[in-house]
């Protein structure tokens, strides 16, 4: 009882001159929270006799839920898949500096990677909630090692493993603990993963399915055992083909369980997935459709070499691949860059006459010179955060706002189950929101009803 009590002391707060993001619909309506929760202003009033004790005029703007990405490899520097003795200090910089893209719960997400590695960095990332200090964790994605070596993208080749006789026994044996993990990417078509899937799913683990060369037969098998996802559609699959779609059919299968919904992640970036092709999903199967960033530990960075896990990536302007090997370079002596303290060449001043293929009077471009350069066009996730995956989203399928704003909200939490509380806005949910001007630019995050952060010009 006296917690009721309590509840019934604490501050309410209104949020007004709002449009917000409900039932589908942006409604223009005032948002009550209390007690880090949506409040229904009718008990409030009715049962409670009580007002706001403060307000909060939002200027006109959009209202919606939380950002929620499943699939995050890192960013600012920080990659989930190296082993360290403080990996909990990354994650803690991930989750703060997501805040300013709208982002409120994230899945740390670690590629393939050594059982060493997954031993020593899963203990580390704890579900946590979020807050002041930053966005929450809501389990940690394992995408890999169970993959396959023909659609392994970025994923290093020396590290896929498969399933052998003891199947979920080696997937104990390679990950170590599993209490912190919501997602695993895996391809269906590796021997013995039917079993392995249905394990996952015991344990309340969301199976995506991705990396592969599947048909669909494969992939509705594996949906049939409890599969419910789609890990980064279109890419590092087999291609649509009119007589077997592959792993992109199940968008339309009839051979689905009753009541079973496929979710699927897609890349908006403009780099990973063509604007038809997202128009071609989004139109097939909208309810479905969750963006994802797929970021790597370059995400907020320039370009130049970054780690993805076991390897190198390569960002050039809005993309990145995977490196290839460095090779020794005409333009300055290589003792020279090292006195400079330089990495490699970025950024030595070039000598034409001695290399052509620079731009002269410019900085040498690695991938722009044929001579030492040996890079790759392998995609290896992306650089955009959430919020531009959102916006570009919308302008390349024309959806509409609110479908635009629920594939990165409300779809990612019915996909892990979480739609009570996360992903929506309904009485009882979470506070967990964030400020958009007409241009789904962010102007303010919050979580549990707390202001975590504000753009510059929105403080003014």
């Amino acid at each position: 009882m006296r917690g009721g009590q309590d509840e019934a002391r604490a501050p309410v707060l209104q949020f007004t001159n709002c449009r917000i993001l409900r039932g589908r619909a942006l409604l223009r309506e005032d948002l009550w929270v209390r007690e880090g929760r949506i409040l229904d202003p009718e008990k409030l009033f009715f049962e409670e006799r009580r007002v706001a004790d403060e307000q909060r005029d939002c200027g006109g703007c959009i209202l919606a839920p939380g950002f929620i990405d499943v699939q995050i490899n890192g960013g600012f520097g920080v990659d989930f898949s190296q082993a360290s003795e403080d990996v909990g200090s990354g994650v803690a910089l991930v989750a703060r500096r997501i805040l300013s893209h709208g982002v409120t719960s994230f899945c740390p997400t670690l590629v393939t990677s050594p059982p060493e590695v997954y031993h020593k960095v899963l203990p580390q990332i704890p579900v946590k909630s979020g807050g002041p200090h930053g966005a929450g964790v809501l389990g940690v994605h394992l995408e890999g090692p169970f993959i396959s070596r023909e659609k392994r993208g970025a994923h290093p080749e020396a590290h896929l493993r498969s399933f052998e006789a003891e199947a979920f026994h080696d997937v104990l044996a390679t990950y170590g603990a599993l209490d912190n993990v919501c997602i695993v990417t895996l391809a269906p078509e590796l021997g013995r993963s039917r079993e392995v899937i249905g394990a996952l799913v015991a344990r309340g683990i969301r199976v995506s399915l991705g990396h592969s060369v599947a048909d669909l037969q494969a992939a509705e098998e594996a949906v049939q055992c409890g599969a419910t996802f789609i890990t980064h559609l279109f890419n590092a699959m087999l291609p649509f083909h009119h007589r077997d779609p592959g792993i992109v059919g199940l968008l339309t299968s009839d051979r689905l369980p009753p009541g079973r919904r496929i979710f699927y992640g897609m890349i908006a970036d403009g780099t990973h997935t063509n604007p038809a092709a997202l128009r071609i999903a989004h139109r097939a199967h909208p309810q479905g459709l969750v963006l994802v960033t797929d970021a790597v530990p370059a995400l907020g960075l320039g370009d130049g070499r970054h780690t993805l896990g076991q390897q190198e990536v390569e960002v050039d302007g809005l993309t990145a691949y995977v490196a290839g090997e460095r090779r020794a370079c005409p333009c300055r002596p290589p003792l020279r860059e090292q006195a400079l303290g330089l990495s490699w060449h970025v950024g030595v001043p070039c000598q034409p006459a001695a290399h052509p293929h620079c731009v002269p009077g410019g900085l040498w471009s690695h991938r722009a010179c044929a001579l030492c350069s040996q890079g790759t066009k392998t995609l290896s996730g992306s650089i955009a955060p959430m919020d531009v995956c959102v916006r570009h989203f919308l302008q390349a399928t024309g959806c509409g706002v609110e479908l635009a704003l629920e594939a990165a909200s409300l779809h990612p939490a019915q996909l892990l189950g979480l739609e009570k509380r996360k992903g929506t806005l309904d009485f009882g949910a979470d506070a967990d929101f964030v400020v958009l001007d007409d241009s789904l630019h962010v102007r303010a995050t919050y979580i549990s009803g707390e202001l975590v952060w504000q753009a510059e010009e929105a403080r003014q």
